[in-house]
């Protein structure tokens, strides 16, 4: 663009002083004609500035508004001054102005369609870039402006329409109106009449146009054909940020000059065209946020001119790298936030221009291929969240890198420390989230360009060793967090003059150390030692040293602190404070929430023994969004949240007061709100509906009593409601919103009675619905049935009836784990084809582990904080409460109702289930086989019903079975025997008048032996060897009353034959008991690790 300008402006400049030298004086001898200047300057070629063109400039100069301090053009612009002096100003050989370059001069006003700028009609270049016109129309006097072919406004704040009168200018070979008004908000500049064909069908000269951010707002066709009809020459196109949609039109095709595509930010939602690689001259082609899907046509890579391609940020544009040519013309490489996948090509060595390869949050795997190391003129590399694996390769050819970035993949092994020597310009080195381990490369904190290390959330290992520092003023950021180093912090990190971040959290490093050690660091500005084994001493720490560090972040939680830190005179700066999990005994100091000067953001004083608020209490920090004291011993009055809190945890404590009537002003954007395992009165007063920003509200166990309001059931934000061990009573009143997002709804342990409401339905993506322990008064809502993600459902302990078959119910309940209907009135027959849509309870323990997470839900989007769902179930005959809900649980209880019929044989299919208890209902006929297939069930209850026949001898196979309970029942036959029922007691079986053999006391006829089980050869019973036996025959062959039955009679040799087998077969088996009641604790004990 540069030389095109150049050369059009060289060229009649040359023509003119030809002219000048020659012409002139002919005509004044020749014709004597007297030739006279309109009064200018002579400049040091011999031209001369026009006198009347000085005055227009004059003239300009006083009507823009411009900062004198900040100007380096205007204010050269003097009538005293010399004019080849004026800055921004080009003369040519006539003395007319033909270029004006007033770019940053931070003019804001002024430039008015009677400016005379306009009356420069010899101009051919304007550029007013990146000025302050801000909410400025672009003014409609270019029509006078003829012989222009540069015209930059980009930047300068310009908005509202673009006149028609630029349309006229058919000698513009390059226009930029870019804007980036869109960006701070502000009115972007607008083609809307003129619209984009109106603007460029007349510019038949256009090589460039940018008008990115300018809101043109077209299909697909009509601005593909207005530019392909109007500018056949056109070579660049930036378009970014144009509110253009798609998909991009094959018309533009005919713009076969085309070398540079700009048309990020546009909401194309269409595939990439083919086309684009038929654009043989195209370099640079940029697509980035446009929404593209589909699969990236591969061509495109081989565009021989092809320099710098950018396809970021388009989530579901897929496609592969190809294998590339050797001496490809590639330099930058930027797939950044797409689904692009498989290998990374041996070819990409080829690429020897390459110097930009960005790659982040993609799902390239495998290994990083050893011809990365043949791209020397690479800078800059970021492979980050992927799945790559391997070790992380040299790149000995690569010294010219600055920023390298493997983090979030897989690689594993050790970093070699002499692969980085050589590397003079690297800056950034972010290794953190592999599998890398082995010790530190201590080497590279002596690197002498580093500024920032970050190898967190590996598994590098051993011991902090110290390490030569080979500049104190070098190193920035060091971040070992979350690894398994070991040993005291190295003296060595005092040298480190320049850092200011250090982060060492969660690692085994131990010792004791005073906290003023860092005030050696003073430009440290986060310091992070939280969850290791040190002890941090802060009675030396003076707070007024005055080199001390201005801390932006502070955590120290579980470094055993004793009291609170003196932050008071050098905290002015900090956002992030934790001290959580310490022993810190006493009041909150009222200073802490001065600290900041009021900017406070994060403040987590949990897990400590503070008891109270010193006094006088002020009002805390507006901007404190997270506060969370959290299981502490304080009590008295609720602290008032700060004004604009996000997340507040005041749980496990002792306040005992209520609820502040004026609550929901002050949680007006509050998303996380806690009061739960307090002691807590009085109604949940009404201000609450105010809280309308809340997504997760949690008042349970405390004493609250009242109706709930309704507005806590219409909100449209929450997330989760638990109002579990209250004493609320009343009806749930209130219509949950169409657009219902619930995920948690607790109110298990109140006095409420009615029935559910069927707006629940409405949400969909309800997983937990715990309404135990009440006075719910209805039939088994079938409505639930389209709630496909419900994981829970507790209704126990209320007063429901009814069968809970839905017949007319085609949905299900795919990912459903604990069902709890107990202590109820249900009756009637268990709907044995519902069973089979629970696909979670029959997901094989492969499975399970694969998806192995807790039921929780993720307070904010970019955050690390989650709510836990809590759920009590009654296993192996006790309540226990699972305070984290693994999705590998599952347990249906539908004890002590009336249910009655046969036990489905389809239960047999919930093979990951690990609690059954179907006790106290009116079941009959037999226990299905089929339950021996539950491998992972550790408790079965089937206690007090009429089942009968048969215990089966499949049950012996349930090897993690620790709680059986079979009791009052009418079940006969003998009790198996072999892996677990050798451990069950007489209880377990008890009640059951046709049962015999161990444990009971009771034994079996002769006829009926016990049915055995034993896994290591259960083909058949016991074969008796005969001459064993033979020795004890000849010991009575005298006897001949013996011998004569034994060897004539055959009915008496049977009888005595059958006498033995037995007498050995019970000796025999009685050892293999032991046995394999020996392996079975052996598994017990190994699952339990």
């Amino acid at each position: 663009m540069s030389g095109l300008s150049s050369i059009s402006q060289l060229l009649p400049m040359g023509i003119l002083l030809f002219s000048w030298i020659f012409f002139m004086p002919l005509c004044s001898s020749f014709f004597g004609m007297h030739v006279a200047l309109v009064s200018g300057e002579c400049l040091s070629d011999g031209r001369v500035c026009l006198e009347d063109e000085m005055l227009l400039l004059l003239q300009l100069k006083s009507t823009l508004k411009f900062n004198a301090d900040a100007s380096n053009k205007l204010v050269s612009w003097n009538q005293s001054a010399d004019c080849c002096s004026w800055g921004g100003v080009t003369w040519d050989a006539t003395g007319h102005v033909v270029a004006l370059d007033l770019s940053s001069e931070f003019i804001s006003d002024g430039f008015y369609s009677s400016s005379s700028i306009f009356s420069l009609q010899y101009l051919q270049s304007l550029n007013l870039a990146n000025n302050t016109f801000f909410s400025s129309e672009i003014p409609s006097g270019f029509d006078k402006l003829g012989n222009l072919t540069y015209l930059n406004l980009s930047k300068a704040g310009f908005s509202g329409q673009i006149p028609i009168e630029i349309s006229r200018l058919t000698r513009l070979v390059t226009i930029d109106i870019s804007s980036f008004n869109d960006l701070f908000g502000t009115p972007a500049p607008k083609l809307e009449q003129p619209n984009l064909r109106m603007l460029v069908q007349n510019l038949k000269e256009l090589r460039e146009l940018h008008l990115d951010g300018v809101d043109i707002s077209a299909q697909g066709k009509e601005w593909c054909q207005a530019l392909s009809s109007s500018v056949p020459n056109l070579r660049v196109l930036s378009l970014s940020r144009c509110f253009l949609s798609g998909p991009i039109d094959s018309s533009l095709v005919k713009l076969r000059s085309l070398s540079v595509v700009h048309l990020n930010y546009n909401n194309f939602t269409a595939p990439v065209p083919d086309f684009l690689a038929n654009f043989s001259n195209l370099t640079s082609l940029s697509l980035s946020f446009c929404r593209l899907y589909g699969t990236f046509p591969e061509n495109i890579f081989q565009v021989p001119a092809l320099q710098i391609l950018d396809l970021s940020n388009n989530q579901l544009l897929w496609g592969a790298l190809p294998e590339f040519p050797q001496g490809g013309s590639l330099r930058t490489l930027v797939l950044s936030d797409t689904k692009f996948s498989g290998h990374m090509p041996d070819s990409i060595g080829k690429l020897e221009m390459l110097s930009w390869i960005e790659l982040a949050r993609c799902n390239f795997s495998g290994p990083i291929p050893s011809s990365i190391a043949n791209l020397t003129r690479l800078l800059y590399l970021d492979l980050s969240s992927n799945g790559f694996t391997g070790s992380i390769p040299s790149f000995r050819s690569s010294k010219n890198l600055t920023h390298i970035n493997l983090s979030r993949n897989y690689f594993t092994g050790q970093i070699i420390s002499h692969h980085w020597e050589g590397f003079l310009n690297l800056l950034n080195l972010d290794l953190h989230q592999n599998l890398l381990h082995g010790d530190l490369p201590l080497s590279l904190f002596s690197h002498p360009s580093l500024q920032k290390i970050q190898l967190n959330q590996n598994q590098f290992s051993g011991q902090l060793n110290e390490f030569s520092v080979v500049s104190s003023f070098v190193l920035e950021v060091l971040d070992l967090s979350s690894n398994n180093l070991q040993g005291s912090i190295p003296l060595s990190v005092f040298d480190l003059r320049a850092l200011r971040v250090l982060e060492l959290s969660f690692n085994n490093v131990s010792g004791t150390l005073e906290l003023s050690k860092f005030q050696e660091l003073g430009n440290l500005t986060t310091l992070s030692l939280s969850h290791n084994k040190l002890s941090i001493n802060v009675d030396s720490f003076n707070s007024s040293f005055s080199k001390s560090p201005h801390f932006t972040t502070l955590k120290l939680a579980s470094c055993n602190l004793k009291r609170f830190p003196d932050l008071r005179n050098n905290s002015k700066f900090l956002g992030y404070l934790d001290l959580s999990q310490n022993q810190i005994q006493g009041e909150i100091p009222h200073w802490i929430w001065m600290i900041g000067n009021s900017f406070l953001v994060h403040l987590n004083l949990s897990h400590n023994l503070l008891v109270d608020l010193q006094e006088p209490f002020p009002n805390l920090p507006p901007y404190l969004f997270t506060l969370d004291l959290h299981s502490n011993l304080l009590r008295g009055r609720i602290p008032t949240p700060p004004q604009f809190s996000s997340y507040v945890d005041y749980s496990n404590n002792s306040f005992i007061s209520s609820i502040p009537e004026d609550i929901g002003s002050y949680i007006s954007y509050v998303i996380f709100f806690s009061l739960s395992k307090n002691n807590i009165s009085g109604i949940i007063p009404e201000s609450i509906c105010n809280a309308t920003n809340v997504q997760v509200l949690d008042l349970s166990d405390n004493a609250l009593s009242g109706e709930i309001p309704s507005c806590l059931i219409e909100n449209e934000a929450l997330a989760v409601l638990n109002l579990r061990r209250n004493m609320f009573s009343g009806t749930i009143s209130g219509n949950f919103p169409g657009n219902c997002i619930l995920h948690t709804l607790d109110l298990n342990g109140n006095l409420l009675e009615g029935t559910i409401p069927e707006s629940v339905a409405n949400c969909k993506e309800l997983e937990v619905l715990n309404l135990g322990n009440n006075r719910i008064d209805d039939k088994f809502p079938c409505w639930l049935k389209n709630m496909s993600s419900l994981r829970v459902l507790v209704l126990r302990a209320n007063r429901f009836h009814g069968p809970i078959g839905c017949p007319n119910s085609n949905s299900t309940w795919p990912m459903l784990q604990i069902v709890d209907l107990a202590y109820n009135n249900f009756s009637g027959k268990l709907p044995a084809k519902g069973f089979l849509t629970w696909k979670a309870m029959m997901a094989s323990e492969d499975e399970v582990q694969s998806k192995l997470n807790h039921i929780q839900f993720k307070i904010l989007e970019f955050s690390e904080l989650y709510y836990q769902d809590a759920v009590t179930v009654t296993s192996k005959g006790q309540e226990m409460e699972l305070v984290k809900v693994l999705t590998l649980f599952t347990s249906i209880d539908f004890s002590s109702n009336k249910f009655e019929g046969q036990i489905p044989e389809e239960m047999g299919n919930f093979i990951s289930l690990y609690v059954l208890n179907l006790s106290g209902n009116g079941f009959t006929g037999q226990i299905p086989s089929s339950m021996g297939q539950l491998r992972q069930l550790e408790s079965l209850d089937l206690s007090r019903n009429h089942l009968s026949g048969k215990i089966p001898t499949e049950l012996v196979s349930l090897t993690f079975l620790s709680v059986l309970d079979l009791s009052f029942n009418q079940l006969v036959g003998a009790i198996p025997s072999g892996n677990q029922f050798q451990t069950f007691s007489e209880a377990s079986f008890q009640v059951n008048k046709g049962l015999c053999g161990q444990p009971l006391n009771v034994n079996c006829e002769e006829d009926t032996p016990p049915p055995t089980f034993d896994d290591r050869h259960s083909a058949s019973r016991m074969e008796i060897k005969w001459e064993y036996i033979a020795p004890e025959i000849g010991f009575v062959t005298g006897l001949g009353i013996v011998i004569w039955p034994l060897v004539f009679c055959r009915r008496w040799r049977q009888c005595y034959y059958k006498r033995v087998d037995r007498i050995l077969s019970r000796i025999l088996h009685h050892q293999d008991q032991r046995a394999s009641g020996g392996r079975r604790a052996h598994r017990i004990r190994r699952r339990r690790m």
